[in-house]
C-alpha cells in the first residue's frame, strides 16, 4: 500500500492546499483543494501539482494570454471589428492561414487519433460547407482543395462573367 504525500499547506504556483478532497476515479490520484493567490478555490490531481502542470485557478493563463495579445499588434489592430477578421470575400482569414498546430500541412485538413481516420474542413459564411473524414490524408487534402476552389473562388468566376 502506498503513503499517503501530505500537501496541506504546500504552496505550488499560486495555489495553496486547503485539504485532502476525495480521489480521482480515472487514475486513483488523491485531489486536493487548493485556494489560489485571486481567492478562487480549485480542486486538482495531487500528481499535475507536484508536477507543475497546474500552478493557478486558471488566472495565470488569462493573465499571460492579455500580455500577449497586448503585444501582437495584428490582434490589437483588429479588437473590437469582426470584420477585419474576413477578407474582402467574407472568408474567415483563420480558415486560410495555417496554425502553428497544424500537423498535417495543410490548412483544414487534420488527423483524428480515435477514429484514425483524416478530416477535411471548410467553413463558408458561417456554416461548414466541408466536414468530412477519410481514409487517406490524401483524400482529405483533395476534399479540402476542391472546396476551396468550389466556394472560395466562386467570387472570381462571378466577377469574370460580369466584365
Amino acid at each position: 500500500m502506498s503513503r499517503m504525500i501530505e500537501m496541506k499547506g504546500k504552496q505550488f504556483g499560486r495555489l495553496t492546499v486547503i485539504r485532502q478532497n476525495g480521489q480521482d476515479p480515472k487514475n486513483a490520484d488523491l485531489l486536493w483543494e487548493c485556494r489560489c493567490s485571486c481567492g478562487n478555490i480549485v480542486t486538482v490531481d495531487g500528481s499535475r501539482l507536484r508536477g507543475g502542470y497546474v500552478r493557478s485557478c486558471g488566472c495565470l493563463r488569462r493573465e499571460l494570454a492579455r500580455q500577449r495579445y497586448s503585444k501582437n499588434e495584428g490582434f490589437t489592430r483588429n479588437m473590437g471589428n469582426p470584420q477585419n477578421l474576413r477578407n474582402s470575400d467574407g472568408i474567415m482569414v483563420s480558415s486560410m492561414k495555417e496554425s502553428q498546430r497544424n500537423t498535417s500541412g495543410v490548412v483544414g485538413v487534420s488527423y483524428d487519433k480515435a477514429t484514425e481516420r483524416w478530416l477535411a474542413r471548410l467553413m463558408y459564411q458561417g456554416r461548414y460547407v466541408l466536414l468530412k473524414s477519410f481514409e487517406t490524408k490524401t483524400e482529405a487534402i483533395h476534399a479540402r482543395k476542391e472546396a476551396e476552389t468550389l466556394y472560395w473562388h466562386k467570387s472570381d468566376k462571378q466577377k469574370q462573367t460580369v466584365s
